[in-house]
């Protein structure tokens, strides 16, 4: 099989299984993590900012390797690329597992990232090219079905093992699981790749590396070292101007390693402007209602995983449902139905206060959730939809690596609105004391000001979801350039261009 399938023929339901399981696991191995943090910090006697690289590390490695999988992807097969990218992550686990100091903790997690990086644009290129339009989807809704699960049932997973086990379980958990997808990979993933005469640009590679890598890094640096900071200002100076560099030699190349035409098409750099402010304001918000829950309200870590597991259930099952209405509908109804949702919500996120009820918060962003599942999967795959057959591995990584980069940006923005709005507001409280305050009024006086900060931070990301549901406006169905639908009166004359709702 060369990955051009057969659209007439039945699609590989095999090999999207096994690249399935393997991809939920990955996504289910970063949910874990999340909350164990505090219990590595204590156990390998490192601070906050330390342990953080646990988080920034992972995701400098995939924005270094998410846009060279576009090359790997023509060059290689299904099945190598698979056993390459599993195998990594099964060693890093089970060197994770072991660890008895922080680097070689750190290490393992690098190693698992370079696996897990290959993974999910593997994935999207096999569903995009085993599935027609009229079907994709369906198809790309139980694709989310099955990996909304991770974030389901991670958090809370997780509270469960660290209850009763040490931090470390959390990957003795995973292991006997990749190793066994891993088999399964070697012993039923057939798929042969004919030669393909292409080769990887080193200074290309170079360039991709330093410019997301110091993007990634600046940021994700910014909210522990501040934006004043040279290792922030400059690692993204840095970042930018290699990413120029890069950008101008991809269009010199006849073999880029990361296509830029993606974004001739109109659906698709629509679709990638929507989602990249959609998860500036919403990573934000997945790390600011732990905190607001755990630090204001006074929740356990179980208890606030358990909080956040509705939501991510009803995300998980609206899935496949979203993904036949799209079929049906397109996008553009959906995305401005669940933008206005999660507009509302999040507005309503903003109004936090100390007398609010933990079944609100759990009701509220199940409610956030249940829009989102009407956003992100359908804008995504109406815009690789307008791509041509042999962009779609650079589609695939360019979303990827987007989505690497608008998190860490949107998350440093508004955890940095949150920080300078709280110390605004500590200060004007503090004045507003006669006399020194007790232990008690200065307690007092942190949280009413973190929680200040919090809802500030929710209103900025109020006013990003209303930017992208003005953009959702402009959405129009896409048809893919190298297709000719048939003739209807609502299709335009131009081929390939989108057809209006």
């Amino acid at each position: 099989m060369n990955q051009e399938f057969n659209h007439e023929v039945r699609p590989p339901y095999g090999i999207i299984a096994i690249l399935m399981i393997g991809a939920f696991i990955s996504f289910l191995n970063n949910t874990l993590l999340n909350v164990a943090l505090p219990s590595i910090m204590a156990n390998l006697q490192v601070d906050t900012a330390t342990v953080q690289w646990l988080t920034t590390g992972y995701m400098l490695v995939n924005g270094i390797l998410i846009p060279t999988t576009a090359f790997l992807i023509q060059k290689f097969s299904v099945r190598r690329l698979f056993l390459i990218a599993m195998g990594l992550f099964s060693i890093g686990t089970i060197i994770a597992g072991t660890a008895t100091i922080f680097p070689v903790l750190l290490g393992a997690r690098m190693v698992q990232a370079s696996g897990s990086a290959i993974m999910m644009p593997l994935l999207m290129n096999v569903m995009l090219v085993s599935f027609p339009v009229a079907k994709r989807g369906t198809a790309m809704g139980v694709f989310g079905l099955i990996l909304m699960f991770a974030p389901a049932i991670g958090p809370t997973l997780s509270g469960w093992i660290l209850e009763h086990y040490e931090w470390r379980m959390l990957f003795h958990f995973i292991t006997p699981i990749a190793i066994v997808v891993w088999i399964l990979g070697f012993i039923l993933l057939k798929d042969k790749k004919e030669k393909v005469d292409i080769h990887l640009d080193a200074i290309s590679v170079l360039l991709s590396s330093i410019g997301f890598g110091g993007l990634l890094y600046g940021f994700s640096s910014a909210g522990s070292n501040g934006w004043n900071s040279p290792s922030v200002y400059m690692t993204i100076i840095i970042g930018v101007l290699s990413l120029i560099t890069f950008i101008v030699r991809q269009s010199k190349l006849n073999d880029p390693m990361l296509n830029f035409n993606v974004y001739r098409y109109p659906m698709f750099s629509l679709a990638s402007v929507i989602t990249m402010v959609v998860n500036m304001a919403l990573f934000s918000g997945f790390m600011l209602l732990p905190i607001y829950a755990q630090t204001i309200l006074g929740i356990s870590p179980m208890k606030a995983g358990l909080m956040l597991l509705p939501g991510a259930i009803v995300n998980a099952f609206m899935s496949p449902i979203t993904g036949r209405l799209f079929d049906k509908y397109g996008g553009r109804i959906l995305a401005v139905i669940g933008l206005i949702i999660v507009t509302g919500t999040t507005f309503q996120l903003s109004h936090l206060s100390f007398e609010t009820t933990y079944y609100y918060l759990m009701f509220i962003h199940a409610v956030r959730m249940f829009g989102l599942s009407m956003v992100m999967m359908p804008i995504t795959t109406n815009g690789l939809n307008q791509l041509p057959k042999q962009l779609y591995p650079h589609g695939t990584a360019m979303n990827n690596t987007l989505n690497q980069v608008s998190g860490a940006i949107g998350t440093a923005f508004i955890i940095t609105i949150m920080s300078t709005r709280e110390a605004m507001y500590e200060k004007q409280l503090t004045a507003q004391v006669i006399g020194q305050p007790t232990a008690e009024a200065k307690q007092h006086i942190t949280l009413e000001a973190m929680l200040g900060g919090i809802n500030d931070a929710f209103l900025i990301s109020t006013f990003f979801i209303i930017l992208a549901l003005a953009l959702a406006l402009f959405i129009k169905r896409a048809t893919p350039m190298g297709d000719k639908p048939k003739k209807s009166k609502n299709l335009s004359k131009v081929p390939g261009n989108s057809r209006a709702l």
